[in-house]
């Protein structure tokens, strides 16, 4: 259970640290990507047929 605990805090830390690295570029880069990756999404989905 401490093993779990301690993976969790180590995770965490490791996740702010990276937060806190990211410049804006990188930023804008992911916004870019995540909504290329929605667009993509949106096509997949069937329309009902009427």
């Amino acid at each position: 259970m401490s093993a779990s605990f301690v993976y969790l805090l180590l995770r965490q830390i490791l996740q702010m640290l990276t937060q806190l690295a990211r410049d804006g570029g990188a930023r804008d880069v992911e916004l870019l990507v995540l909504c290329h990756q929605i667009a993509i999404l949106r096509r997949q989905i069937r329309r009902p047929e009427l």
